[in-house]
C-alpha cells in the first residue's frame, strides 16, 4: 500500500515465536536469506524489535 501523501512504502512484517529455538529455525530457513537479500537494497530503514513475553 502506498501512502497518497508521502508516495512512500510501509511494511511491517510480524511473526510470533514459541521459542528461540524455533527463532533461529525461521531465520536459518534458505527461505528468509532469500527474502531478506531482495528486500534489503530497497529500504532505507530498518527497525527492529524482539519482544519476550511473559507467561
Amino acid at each position: 500500500k502506498v501512502d497518497p501523501l508521502s508516495d512512500e512504502v510501509d511494511v511491517v512484517v510480524y511473526a510470533e515465536f514459541v521459542d528461540d529455538a524455533a527463532l533461529a529455525a525461521y531465520k536459518a530457513h534458505p527461505l528468509y536469506a532469500q527474502t531478506t537479500s531482495k528486500v534489503k537494497p530497497m529500504r532505507e530503514l530498518r527497525y527492529s524489535a524482539d519482544v519476550v513475553a511473559g507467561s
